[in-house]
């Protein structure tokens, strides 16, 4: 997909971080944004911001973990702007310890946003685009920590990890039925978002964790926190993103500093082994051992 002019963009997660930066990005583009999110007064001041500077915007409140709301979402795009082109499945959470620490709760939550609000995304969009036959593309934000071999969350690397193979899987079955449309898997390092502060967006409001963290938890969190603060200004993810659109890469790494992580880590499974070469690697900012990296 190399034209954007007067296409049709729908991006989740829009009101804040990444999916902000997409949405300014589609508009710059010349691109009709539907901006979708849970929090819904961030999601109007995004939407009067992109209207305000002259682009065509379509505001709709979603929580991607329910399909119904998904599917009303599409809809309304078809009646508002009659069309898909770029679909940016981006909404996330994180929340929970490690695998029996985070509660069912966690779980639920997390899953439901980060890998059901994908798959949702996918089951409600991309028939639609293909039944258009127009060209197309499929973005789904998942994060190096679904690459990576550990991160203090086990529900965030666990959904990031599946939304990886969900787009691998997504872009061969595209490309075996020789549609237009593509699909790329967005996986960005350390972002200025506010992922570290998903609680606010919790139905019921935040929770305390079944059992508290470990100082070294603690410690690990507060370097995630810091490493954040310092990291990608999201627009520049947003720049690098239509970049692999245009080139149509599957994926789409934000930065090289986990590279060789991740090359120790892939190379330890083609050798059938486990050894913590990869997970003892340290992550910019973070001290060897303590690799847990965040979008």
């Amino acid at each position: 997909m190399r034209e954007f002019q007067d296409r049709v963009a729908v991006v989740t997660g829009a009101a804040s971080g990444i999916g902000r930066a997409l949405a300014g990005q589609c508009a710059r583009e010349g691109m009709r944004v539907v901006l979708a999110d849970v929090d819904e007064e961030p999601l109007q001041s995004a939407a009067a911001e992109l209207t305000a500077a002259g682009a065509r915007v379509l505001a709709v409140r979603t929580d991607v973990s329910q399909t119904g709301e998904v599917e009303a979402l599409a809809e309304k795009t078809l009646t508002t702007f009659g069309a898909v082109h770029l679909l940016c499945n981006n909404a996330g959470v994180g929340a929970g310890l490690s695998t029996w620490e985070a509660s069912m709760e966690d779980w639920t939550w997390v899953l439901g946003v980060n890998l059901w609000g994908v798959i949702h995304g996918v089951r409600a969009f991309v028939p639609r685009m293909l039944e258009h036959g127009m060209e197309g593309h499929v973005v789904n934000t998942a994060s190096i920590a679904g690459l990576l071999p550990f991160s203090p969350c086990a529900p965030y690397q666990v959904s990031k990890a599946a939304v990886v193979s969900l787009t691998e899987n997504l872009d061969e079955s595209l490309r075996l039925r020789d549609a237009k449309v593509r699909a790329s898997v967005l996986c960005p390092g350390w972002v200025r978002t506010r992922i570290l502060e998903s609680e606010r967006l919790r139905p019921g409001g935040p929770v305390q964790p079944q059992s508290p963290p470990s100082e070294q938890m603690r410690a690990m969190f507060e370097m995630a926190r810091q490493a954040v603060e310092h990291g990608l200004a999201p627009e520049q993810v947003a720049l690098q993103v239509f970049d692999a659109i245009r080139e149509q890469r599957l994926y789409i790494f934000t930065e090289s500093e986990f590279t060789d992580v991740m090359r120790a880590h892939f190379e330890s499974i083609l050798a059938a082994r486990h050894e913590r070469t990869a997970s003892s690697q340290s992550a910019p900012g973070i001290p060897e051992g303590d690799a847990h990296p965040y979008h």
